[in-house]
């Protein structure tokens, strides 16, 4: 009886191992829309829409990021260079965004799986909210919201990462960039400062 107790036991340990080891799925900025766009919640969302990370994908297509590429000797265009897609999509390399060919993306309309999965492809262009903030799969149901809030649940055991200010954007905004010339933390991070109002 207590072999068997001790077996079950060590069965439900594994099995907990194995869930909690699986990755993290991201989802994309749309999906954190719903909770952090209202004026009252503090428009999180609509700050991120009209900065420039909203559009940092796009910018792999300019002139400037080919004569860059080009320059650097990338052998792809930036827009499926490993190296520009680190920083300007959500978690590239990482289970996140993927380059991905022709096939994918003209799939199908009627293929439902196809068309969830080319709507969460696209969220994953630019630098969306979980770039910093880490992988909303988990994170992103309600009611794992507000035990983290309530300080019920870790935010770490669900995928949300505590920010360490500048550390989190030098990440990014560093000498690596082709195009760095210098980084004010305290006077950028105030372009796209998204708090909670106070008594949230």
């Amino acid at each position: 009886m207590i072999n068997r107790l001790i077996r079950i036991f060590m069965i439900g340990i594994i099995a907990l191992g194995m869930v909690t080891a699986q990755p993290l799925e991201y989802v994309g900025s749309q999906k954190c829309k719903s909770c952090h766009k209202s004026k009252k919640k503090g428009s999180q969302y609509k700050v991120w829409e009209a900065s420039s990370h909203a559009k940092a994908f796009q910018t792999l297509m300019s002139d400037e990021a080919l004569a860059i590429a080009k320059d650097r000797n990338l052998k792809l265009p930036p827009s499926e260079s490993p190296e520009c897609l680190e920083c300007h999509t959500v978690g590239f390399g990482k289970g996140g965004y993927e380059v991905m060919d022709a096939a994918f993306w003209n799939a199908d309309p009627e293929d439902k799986a196809a068309k969830k999965a080319i709507k969460r492809m696209n969220g994953l262009k630019n630098v969306g909210c979980e770039m910093c903030h880490g992988a909303g799969g988990a994170y992103k149901k309600k009611k794992i919201m507000q035990g983290i809030y309530a300080g019920e649940l870790k935010a770490e055991d669900y995928g949300l990462v505590i920010i360490t200010p500048e550390e989190t954007c030098l990440k990014c905004h560093n000498d690596r960039s082709p195009s760095f010339k210098s980084f004010n933390y305290k006077e950028r991070v105030a372009e796209i400062s998204h708090p909670f109002p106070a008594g949230m």
